[in-house]
């Protein structure tokens, strides 16, 4: 069972649900802290902030689903996308504030869910590389390296059982 630390000493279990069109300006926030948030990335994005923009496709074809604590607060969100035969994880972002308290992972598994109740065997993800430990972590495993527009990256696949 994922949790989320509500407080210092208290922890729940983040509800996972799927993001409505009214709430992409908090997911849009997320995404820009989230990424801005790693300083090995902030130069670059900071210089193209085309990159720092969230498009709502995903959004509106209620492939992104949010994390939210007990009391109503968005801690992150992850968006997945279908083509062909490949179920992919397209983002995962988490409010910087609720960093290393569970939300990616219980993200993670409610997409892996996601994946499985639609016959998928495993998800992909091309991820960033400071974020290959959490991938490790969370079951993946690095089935090779993709070229992206700022540097190569790790492409991970999991299973779904």
């Amino acid at each position: 069972m994922t949790r989320v630390r509500d407080n210092k000493d208290a922890y729940s279990v983040p509800s996972v649900r799927t993001a409505s069109p009214e709430e992409h300006s908090r997911l849009q926030q997320i995404f820009r802290d989230a990424s801005l948030s790693n300083p090995d990335d902030r130069e670059m994005l900071n210089a193209h902030p085309e990159f720092l923009i969230l498009g709502d496709e995903a959004i509106l074809s209620q492939r992104t689903r949010v994390a939210i604590d007990s009391a109503g607060t968005m801690l992150g969100f992850a968006s997945y996308k279908i083509t062909g035969d490949a179920f992919e994880l397209e983002d995962l972002f988490v409010d910087p504030s609720f960093w290393r308290r569970g939300v990616a992972t219980a993200l993670v598994d409610n997409t892996i869910a996601v994946a499985a109740q639609r016959g998928f065997a495993g998800i992909w993800v091309t991820g960033n590389p400071h974020a290959l430990p959490f991938y490790e972590s969370a079951g993946f495993h690095v089935e090779g390296e993709v070229h992206t527009v700022f540097y190569p990256a790790p492409r991970l696949y999991r299973a779904t059982l």
